[in-house]
């Protein structure tokens, strides 16, 4: 064997030997790495931890909104099968809603959004516009999509927007309606829960989400 044979053979078994060290070194870190997230899974938490009942009540005070929906005068049914188990927390007041009771026996225009987008901010008063022209036939509720109640509050009050507003910061519910996560987001719901529409868009105006969504017929 010749002294540049040999020489090729230990370079070989050098690049060999690295090579099997950065494999199993791929292996470990691929073993400990946490999964990505996907589009669907959900936030782990409702709120932070600071956005305790005594922080919200001042925010929760200043937005003033309205009650979350219960179930349409005279539905007995168990609501969308979609959202069946799934609850969100009311931001008016705290309490627990039960999203396919809440949602089910009317059309519904729900709008997905977070206090840190400014898209989103800039169509809830579109919103507000939007279903005071609609009336009783379109109920329109938005849902928050962080973790930072007192941040959405501090914004709808700032915007003088008051709709039922839902804190859904585990996002169980575009999970739920199989929702890409994107904000802002607005599905239409007819009155047995089934998704009419998904609009992946933001809305400057009232006319430009009645003429998306209708004016309540069908």
């Amino acid at each position: 064997m010749t002294p540049t044979t040999r020489w090729t053979i230990a370079i070989l078994a050098v690049v060999a030997a690295l090579t099997a060290a950065l494999l199993a070194q791929l292996r470990d870190d691929s073993a400990t790495t946490s999964p990505v997230a996907t589009d669907q899974t959900p936030a782990a938490r409702e709120h932070r931890d600071a956005d305790t009942p005594a922080a919200l009540a001042g925010p929760r005070r200043r937005a003033d909104l309205p009650p979350c929906p219960a179930a349409a005068p005279g539905f007995s049914g168990p609501g969308p099968a979609a959202l069946q188990g799934v609850t969100a927390e009311c931001a008016a007041d705290g309490s627990v809603v039960d999203v396919a009771r809440a949602l089910a026996g009317r059309r519904v225009v729900l709008n997905l959004w977070a206090y840190w987008c400014a898209s989103c901010t800039a169509e809830l008063p579109a919103m507000a516009d939007y279903q005071r022209r609609v009336g009783p036939g379109v109920m329109v509720v938005t849902v928050h999509q962080d973790e930072n109640e007192t941040a959405a509050l501090l914004r709808l009050a700032e915007l003088g927007v008051r709709l039922p507003t839902l804190q859904d910061g585990r996002r169980l519910i575009p999970a739920a309606l199989r929702v890409p996560n994107v904000v802002p987001a607005t599905l239409v719901l007819r009155p047995d829960g089934s998704v009419a529409q998904t609009l992946l868009r933001d809305f400057a105006s009232a006319d430009e989400i009645a003429a998306a969504v209708g004016n309540g017929t069908g």
